[in-house]
C-alpha cells in the first residue's frame, strides 16, 4: 500500500525532459533514460533471463538485507527469484545504457543477486573493472558459474556481508556505486556514508527500490539533502545521484 500511495504522489509531481535546463542531465535523460535505441546486446541480456527462468536450480538462501516481499522460503528457486527480485527486462536495459552512455570504467554493485545487473554493466564495457558483493554464499556462487558461461571476465565477485567487505576494497575511486541490496534506512545511509570516500566529481551512485519502504524513502532523502550531494534523479524505482561540483543544487523526478 505504502509503494501505491507514493507511485500515484510521484506521478503528480514527474516530469520529463521538458523543464530541465541543466545541459548535463537533460542530455541524461533524453539520450540515455528515454533511448529508445534496439542495442544488439539487448539479445544476450534476454537470453540470460530467459535461461535464469527455465533453471531448475533451488539455492538456500542467507539473506542478509530486508530480505524478499514476495519470497519467504529459504529454499528459493532461481526461477523464481528471477521473476521476484531480480532485474526486469526493462531495468536490465536500463542499467546497460547507462554504464554505456557513461563510459564507467570502475563499477561497484552492492547486491550481485543472479547477476543480472553485473552482467548488464559489464555488456557495455567490457573493459571496465566491475566488482560486485554478495552475502549470500551459495547465491554468489550461483551467479558467478552463470557469468562465466556468458565468457565475461572483467567481474570481481566478493561473497560477504556489506559491512565487512565495504572497508576492504582496494579500488580507489569508482566511476558508478550501484546500490542494489539490503533495503534498509539505517544501512543503506550508513554504505553511503562509507563509500564517500571513493568518490570522485564524476562518480555516480545509483539506488534501487527508492521507494521499498518509507525507511528506504527516508533515506533517499537524508543522501538528497547530503552536503556532498549536487543533483539527485527519482525514477521512482530507481535513483540517481550526482556529485559534480560545477552543478547548481537541483532535485527532479523524472518518469520512464
Amino acid at each position: 500500500m505504502y509503494q501505491i500511495k507514493s507511485y500515484i504522489k510521484f506521478l503528480t509531481k514527474a516530469t520529463n525532459q521538458h523543464g530541465v535546463h541543466s545541459p548535463f542531465i537533460y542530455n541524461f535523460v533524453t539520450k540515455c533514460l528515454y533511448d529508445n535505441t534496439k542495442h544488439p546486446e539487448y539479445n544476450a541480456l534476454t537470453t540470460y533471463r530467459e535461461a535464469l527462468k527455465a533453471s531448475k536450480v533451488e539455492l538456500e538462501i542467507t539473506d542478509l538485507g530486508a530480505g524478499s516481499k514476495v519470497l519467504d522460503s529459504k529454499k528459493r528457486k532461481v526461477s523464481a527469484m528471477v521473476k521476484a527480485s531480480s532485474s526486469s527486462k526493462k531495468e536490465s536495459q536500463l542499467m546497460f545504457r547507462i554504464a554505456k552512455y557513461f563510459k564507467f570504467k570502475t563499477i561497484l554493485e552492492l547486491g550481485t543477486s543472479l547477476g543480472m545487473g553485473t552482467y548488464s554493466m559489464s555488456l557495455a564495457n567490457k573493459t571496465a573493472q566491475i566488482t560486485t558483493i554478495e552475502g549470500c554464499t551459495n547465491t554468489s556462487a550461483f551467479a558467478q558459474s552463470e557469468i562465466k558461461k556468458q565468457n565475461i571476465k572483467n567481474v570481481e565477485f566478493i561473497t560477504g556481508s556489506f559491512t565487512d567487505t565495504i572497508p576492504n576494497l582496494t579500488t580507489e575511486k569508482f566511476d558508478c556505486i550501484f546500490f542494489d541490496g539490503h533495503h534498509n534506512k539505517d544501512a543503506t545511509i550508513q554504505y553511503f556514508e562509507a563509500l564517500l570516500p571513493k568518490i570522485h566529481n564524476d562518480t555516480v551512485f545509483i539506488f534501487d527500490d527508492i521507494y521499498w519502504s518509507k525507511g528506504m524513502t527516508e533515506a533517499w532523502s537524508f543522501i538528497k539533502h547530503h552536503n556532498t550531494v549536487k543533483v539527485t534523479i527519482d525514477c521512482f524505482h530507481i535513483g540517481f545521484v550526482f556529485f559534480r561540483r560545477e552543478q547548481v543544487k537541483e532535485h527532479f523526478k523524472i518518469r520512464l
